[in-house]
């Protein structure tokens, strides 16, 4: 639990890595400018959302395996790939190609279930299986599985001259089925991925129980403690990541802007969202000193000493640095956080 007392270990940021469709290029560029600008500031870890058609990063493996040879240091994350988009075996090749590239720096997050809006997409994404693909936790065992290098067939060795095949996923990269972890946003999942032995992602939505007080951050509380009950050892690590926005440095006119960007999105927040009843986090602004004091007397971020934070969505490169900087200067050391040297 961060307190005064007791200070935050791991600092991070997520960013959505937002493209202009007219020169996605630039905007791209712009994310592995940004990473690297994390990396300098002492971040301990940069993750990517993971976007399918939309104005977002669609492929964060390739994004991670360009940011690697941009760093040196600060670790690169998914938060989070959602399986029901991919083969599970090659997903597993392309991380483990980009955890070597990268001297074991991925952390890769991954959730499961039908993706989003799937009756418009389903006949390209699966044109022969849309109506029998398994959505369900068997496909995230299933990568899971084949990441720590189980045996895919029975067939191996040398076929002909120079043909030589493996029987695991190759390249295996030893370290990685350890730096996996679960977008978990209920009780069932957290306490799945603590079983399954999953690090644990816990974001700005969750959704309740049925006899549960719609508070957001007593509902993060009690899916974190019960995930820590349920992983072996209760060595797992947690990352909670809110949406927070400094305004140490901005001038008036970013000000007024990230004020904007907040009480835009504040009126979901007051209520349950749809039929499941989801939870929103409040959007944290203000100075630094006025963001931690709030961050301390939060129940779901007293149970974790690391943290995402999560980029706005739609801010330019400007606002980014401005946010970043003061988080690595003025807010994580208001949390006892030290950057990396």
């Amino acid at each position: 639990m961060p307190s005064p007392d007791r200070p935050l270990r791991k600092l991070g940021f997520l960013t959505i890595g937002l493209f202009d469709p007219a020169d996605p290029a630039a905007g791209h560029r712009s994310t592995l400018e940004i990473i690297e600008l994390g990396e300098r500031l002492g971040f301990d870890s940069a993750w990517l959302r993971h976007r399918h058609l939309q104005f977002g990063i669609s492929s964060p493996v390739a994004v991670m395996a360009a940011a690697s040879q941009r760093t040196s240091r600060i670790e690169l994350g998914t938060a989070v790939t959602p399986l029901g988009w991919e083969n599970p075996l090659r997903l597993a090749e392309d991380l483990a190609t980009v955890d070597l590239l990268s001297d074991g720096r991925i952390n890769p997050g991954v959730s499961v279930g039908e993706p989003m809006n799937y009756g418009t997409v389903k006949h390209q994404l699966y044109p022969d299986t849309a109506d029998t693909e398994d959505f369900s936790y068997a496909r995230v065992e299933r990568f899971a599985r084949l990441v720590a290098g189980e045996k895919v067939r029975e067939f191996s060795g040398k076929q002909g001259v120079v043909e030589e095949f493996s029987n695991r996923v190759e390249p295996h990269s030893p370290g990685l089925r350890d730096r996996l972890w679960y977008g978990a946003a209920s009780l069932k999942s957290a306490i799945w991925a603590g079983e399954n032995g999953f690090n644990l992602l816990s974001s700005s939505v969750v959704f309740p129980g049925p006899d549960e007080e719609p508070d957001f951050a007593e509902v993060q509380q009690r899916q974190i403690r019960a995930f820590r009950e349920a992983a072996p050892g209760n060595k797992a690590r947690v990352s909670q990541g809110l949406v927070v926005i400094p305004t140490d440095s901005a001038s008036p006119a970013q000000k007024e802007k990230y004020q904007r960007y907040v009480d835009e999105r504040t009126p979901r927040t007051s209520a349950p969202q749809g039929p499941k009843g989801m939870l929103f986090a409040r959007d944290l602004i203000g100075t630094s000193d006025d963001i931690a004091e709030q961050l301390y007397a939060h129940k779901g971020f007293q149970e974790v000493d690391e943290v995402a934070f999560a980029l706005p969505f739609s801010f330019d490169h400007e606002d980014y640095v401005q946010i970043l900087t003061d988080i690595a200067d003025k807010l994580g050391p208001a949390l006892g956080w030290a950057p990396a040297e």
